[in-house]
């Protein structure tokens, strides 16, 4: 089970270590598993403790994926052959979930930086990894998306949160379309800080290297401003090293930021079905990128649809580590009376690609019928993630 997940510890010229984590499933494109999770949020920990480990990287192995989402097919099997465990915390989906997102919010959280190389493909549980980063690359392969619509769930991860922070309604937008986007639109929205190119990987290590890396000795450990001296001068060191190895996008201008203000004017006010209906009239718009993401609402999950919109407003204005618990309590209602299963199946299973969505309109996933998502199956004291940000 190990080597799904390969890491390693680079000596820098000072000494110093940078910790190297790998997924290593390239063949279902780096999809996180709960073996994997494990694996790495384990790992973290060790070189958070470190003192000689300065700096974390993540990349996916193969030319195709970082991560293109989580493990499926697991969790289709649980909320199948075991639908009575799927609203307990102890029940699969309720680890999977628990400890996906628990690590996710501890890399937002992490006391050393973290690149992430968002090469090839960056979805759902992908986006998780990547966004609490310190340092997000993507290159020109690089294709993120909150794909969830077409399966039956939502931006999950702290997909909605994040969403709610990018330019104007262009969250709403990548929530309710699935819409990929490429470098130049990940800069833009704020889902990437740096593009390097592919090629310059191995520049890039090698630059990291050499690098005067600062470190709390011994006799500082326990002090906060040491630890906080050095974070600050690391960061600053792996800024220089980016920005340097760094370039512009081709194009530069992607199809979100060429369509914002268009997106801006659709996405607009409080009606869902209205917002709907205006998305999917782009199906007659001349752009294939407006065409594919009208396509896409148009045969994912209305249940989806509302609950993404409904979590986007309840989530505005929260904390992170909030965010996540209400994330938490929804992605339990899609393992349980949601359609989750469903939509696994049609496009990974069986592979009909003719999810029985229930409820079957937008129409019918009512406000009121999507408010069984935010009540919690399990007492306070039961929430896995109660200690996240105390």
């Amino acid at each position: 089970m190990s080597d799904i997940v390969l890491f390693e510890e680079l000596v820098c010229e000072d000494g110093s270590k940078l910790g190297l984590a790998t997924l290593n499933t390239p063949k279902t494109l780096n999809g996180l598993s709960l073996d994997m999770n494990r694996l790495l949020a384990d790992q973290f920990e060790v070189w958070a403790a470190d003192e000689d480990v300065v700096a974390i990287l993540m990349r996916g192995a193969g030319d195709k994926a970082f991560c293109a989402g989580g493990d499926l097919h697991s969790l289709y099997h649980a909320m199948t052959e075991q639908p009575e465990q799927s609203a307990t915390v102890q029940g699969y989906p309720g680890t999977f979930f628990s400890e996906e997102y628990t690590f996710d919010y501890r890399i937002h959280t992490f006391p050393k930086p973290i690149i992430v190389w968002g090469d090839g493909i960056v979805m759902g549980g992908g986006l998780g990894l990547m966004m609490g980063a310190s340092h997000r690359v993507v290159t020109e392969t690089s294709r993120l998306a909150f794909p969830e619509i077409t399966i039956g769930l939502f931006p999950d991860v702290g997909g909605t949160w994040l969403l709610n922070r990018l330019p104007g309604k262009t969250g709403l937008f990548l929530g309710l379309t699935g819409a990929q986007i490429n470098a130049a639109d990940a800069l833009y929205a704020g889902m990437a800080d740096y593009h390097l190119p592919r090629s310059t990987w191995d520049s890039m290590i090698a630059q990291l290297k050499t690098q005067p890396w600062s470190r709390s000795t011994s006799e500082q450990a326990g002090s906060a401003n040491s630890k906080l001296a050095a974070r600050v001068c690391n960061d600053s060191l792996i800024h220089q090293v980016l920005d340097q190895l760094g370039s512009e996008p081709a194009p530069t201008i992607g199809s979100l930021q060429q369509h914002a203000p268009l997106i801006q004017k659709l996405c607009s006010g409080s009606d869902l079905n209205a917002i709907v209906k205006n998305l999917l009239a782009l199906s007659d718009n001349p752009d294939p990128w407006l065409q594919r993401a009208a396509k896409t609402l148009s045969a994912g999950s209305p249940g989806s649809a509302r609950l993404t919109f409904e979590l986007l407003k309840r989530i505005k204005h929260v904390s992170l580590a909030d965010a996540f618990r209400i994330e938490f309590v929804a992605g339990m209602g899609c393992a349980v009376h949601g359609d989750f299963a469903e939509g696994i199946r049609a496009l990974l299973v069986d592979k009909d690609k003719q999810p029985r969505w229930n409820p079957a309109t937008l129409e019918q996933a009512t406000a009121e019928w999507v408010s069984k998502f935010f009540r919690a199956p399990y007492s306070p004291e039961q929430d896995p993630l109660r200690a996240l940000g105390t």
